[in-house]
């Protein structure tokens, strides 16, 4: 437990129900907050500060220590608080469930430091602790076949690893996983990767990664047309069972 914010909302008087009344959210959305790695979004954070009369990172330390990049830690935030992520994948596995060594794969051989690689595939693993939790968040995986063939870094081990790691998840029913087979025509996915998170007030948003940048959409004509991709894609994809069956056959391949 958070014992920090706990003990700084009963000094202040509040209620996760008062707290929520003047933010404006879920109580179920406070109550998250008292809870290891739970942590309000950006936009949130100052005001809960300010109405408990603590400094954010007395009642959050975890924010100061960060790792990933500025960029990206809104959409962290919502990662933390979601209580379905759909996530489509054409070319990565899902950053939620790389291994460390696929993480710094990824990272590495671009413009980023050592260090920053280091830094940043960290930061992508301890993200994962999201889904081992009570309470987190249901994942929706939909991987191209590609994803599974392709081999990331130089070690056929690696991929072996990573794919080991993928199948465990799946048949654990950690994650619902899917895949779209090599053979499936040309299909929407081709467009590119995108998640959408459900969030606990019923309301969605969307993480969209291009070559240029990645953005959050919040707009409803965004996520409309991210909606009806999300349901061409899963169309196109297998079943949990013959997922599995194919997932098994990649995993060996790299052995």
């Amino acid at each position: 437990m958070n014992h920090a914010f706990v003990a700084a909302l009963a000094a202040a008087g509040h209620t996760a129900e008062s707290l929520a009344g003047q933010l404006g959210v879920h109580p179920k959305t406070v109550a998250r907050w008292a809870n290891p790695g739970h942590i309000p979004q950006s936009r949130h954070r100052a005001t809960v500060a300010g109405l408990l009369a603590k400094d954010a990172d007395a009642l959050w330390p975890d924010v100061v220590r960060r790792r990933e990049p500025v960029w990206f830690r809104p959409w962290v935030d919502l990662e933390r608080e979601a209580v379905t992520l759909r996530s489509f994948q054409l070319a990565w596995v899902p950053g939620l469930l790389q291994t460390e060594a696929y993480a710094r794969a990824t990272l590495a051989g671009g413009v980023l430091t050592p260090e920053a690689v280091a830094e940043f595939a960290e930061a992508r693993i301890n993200r994962q602790a999201i889904l081992g939790r009570g309470g987190g968040p249901l994942l929706i995986a939909v991987l191209d076949e590609g994803v599974l063939r392709r081999r990331v870094g130089d070690d056929r081990a690696l991929m072996a690893v990573q794919l080991a790691r993928l199948l465990g998840h799946a048949e654990a029913g950690a994650v619902q996983l899917h895949i779209v087979p090599a053979d499936a025509p040309s299909y929407p996915g081709l467009d590119g990767p995108f998640t959408i998170a459900d969030m606990p007030d019923g309301s969605r948003v969307a993480h969209v990664d291009s070559a240029a940048r990645a953005q959050i959409l919040d707009q409803t004509s965004d996520l409309v047309s991210l909606e009806r991709r999300w349901e061409r894609i899963r169309g196109e994809a297998l079943p949990r069972g013959r997922s599995l069956e194919l997932l098994r056959e990649a995993a060996a391949s790299w052995t």
